[in-house]
């Protein structure tokens, strides 16, 4: 009964990844084959863009594998408007945030860079790497609390987002934590919503 419950829970996320995924390549045709532009004006000031999310916690069946701990998470993010670097025809930006688990499981704040691509289209693509400090444990026997291994993470972003117009944007949003195996144990935490970004 428990396995059956574990595989079902699992096909019921892959089935809403794939949905989310097939309607993002249903708008993305349509915008791209009607041409879609935004005004591009940069942003002014030291803030790019102010983010709020909700995400679904230690997500089953992704990087970090089985999972363990539950409850939404809610989280605020600030990207600042400072160009770091360019990559591959992406602009890396300093971010910084904060993710809050709402039944008392991990919580974590972070800080890092986002490297986007943002071509002249609705779409964009975000990826990039940071630093997190946790409030979760990092060795534990419990069945409902990850061993994370040690205080500070890892986090890496992965991100696809939809440009409302030069202000809004929606963003479905993934998010992966690990000691990237410097200590033992590393069982790793994943996240998995979506995200509102204010662009200034």
């Amino acid at each position: 009964m428990i396995f059956s419950n574990a595989i079902h829970g699992c096909s019921r996320i892959r089935n809403r990844l794939l949905c989310s995924v097939t309607w993002t390549w249903v708008i993305f045709s349509m915008t791209a084959a009607g041409g879609y532009a935004f005004d591009s004006s940069p942003p002014v000031g030291p803030i790019r863009a102010f983010r709020v999310g909700l995400a679904a916690h230690d997500v089953d069946g992704l990087w970090s594998g089985k999972s363990k701990e539950k409850g939404p998470d809610l989280s605020a993010e600030v990207v600042l408007n400072q160009t770091l670097f360019h990559l591959f025809a992406a602009t890396a930006y300093p971010n910084a945030g904060a993710s809050l688990n709402t039944r008392g499981d991990t919580s974590n704040v972070y800080g890092g860079f986002l490297l986007q691509w943002e071509p002249d289209s609705a779409f964009f693509f975000s990826t990039g790497l940071g630093l997190a400090l946790h409030d979760g444990e990092r060795d534990t026997d419990s069945d409902d609390r990850k061993s994370l291994g040690s205080r500070s993470l890892f986090r890496i972003p992965i991100e696809i987002g939809y440009t409302v117009d030069r202000h809004h944007r929606i963003i479905l949003a993934f998010a992966h934590m690990s000691n990237a195996g410097l200590a033992s144990p590393n069982e790793g935490m994943d996240t998995l919503g979506l995200v509102y970004e204010y662009r200034f």
